[in-house]
């Protein structure tokens, strides 16, 4: 795999993982509209990993008050900080569980096409337009309840299919709680550090099984450039989020997936 390829994976990975206009829908198509070989489920969680990296040192205080709240669950104690651990806890359950049984069965090879790619991305982009047209904005992520973070885990799921977008199900799921804009793609940030987290596990088993020096240096070299690209787009969206509403990511969707579409049925 080419140098050039793996910086446009990085780039493309970094900018697109946390704003909700589906990272791995891009990244599968960077293959099917060029003449790059596909990189790959291994670079593509490589990917991931650096994005985790990048949200991690973002929220860095968010997760200190997850380790407090880990202290405070085992010392029997309800404080905020166990409040959000176990929000979390329950709104990863889901995805864990459907996701293994997606991998076993070999099914998310037979996801990777552009025709799924441009039906979702095209309908959870309006579905992310009418969450922020009618969702309330007055709850932050200290009201969320343990039923709420469950709603939430559960519409994660279906960023099993490419072109849905983690954060943009989860920011979705959030703006229909009613939940303000900043603190839905909070929560949903923070929702992508286990669900990430233990994928990267995952990579790094493969990684090693693999003995291939070569897969190994490209998925340093992607973690690392993703990191930095995610760091910054993290930033951009977190600061202008309230201030430029979710429609212009609605309307790059709706034009990308129909985009697609016409592509796959008329070309």
């Amino acid at each position: 795999m080419s140098l050039e390829q793996l910086i446009l994976l990085a780039l493309i990975q970094g900018l697109t993982e946390f704003l909700p206009v589906s990272s791995s829908a891009h990244l599968i198509l960077l293959s099917s509209l060029t003449s790059f070989e596909d990189q790959g489920t291994l670079i593509d969680v490589a990917v991931h990993v650096g994005s985790l990296f990048a949200v991690i040192a973002y929220f860095r205080r968010d997760v200190l008050r997850l380790f407090a709240g880990l202290g405070h669950i085992l010392a029997r104690r309800q404080t905020a900080d166990s409040k959000l651990l176990w929000a979390l806890i329950i709104g990863t359950i889901p995805t864990v569980i459907v996701g293994a049984l997606v991998y076993v069965s070999g099914a998310v090879d037979g996801l990777r096409s552009p025709l799924v790619i441009g039906w979702a991305t095209l309908i959870f982009g309006v579905l992310l337009y009418e969450s922020d047209r009618i969702g309330m904005r007055y709850k932050t992520a200290g009201k969320l309840t343990l039923r709420g973070a469950l709603f939430i885990g559960l519409a994660q799921v279906l960023s099993l299919v490419p072109g849905t977008s983690r954060s943009g199900i989860t920011i979705t799921a959030g703006r229909f709680l009613g939940y303000e804009r900043t603190e839905a793609a909070r929560f949903s940030m923070l929702l992508s550090i286990p669900t990430i987290g233990m994928i990267g596990v995952l990579l790094g088993i493969e990684l090693l099984r693999s003995g291939e020096p070569v897969l190994q240096t490209s998925a340093l070299i992607v973690m690392a450039l993703s990191f930095v690209t995610a760091y910054a787009a993290i930033w951009f969206f977190m600061s202008l989020v309230n201030r430029i509403g979710l429609l212009p990511f609605a309307i790059y969707r709706v034009v990308m997936g129909s985009g697609l579409l016409i592509w796959v049925y008329f070309f």
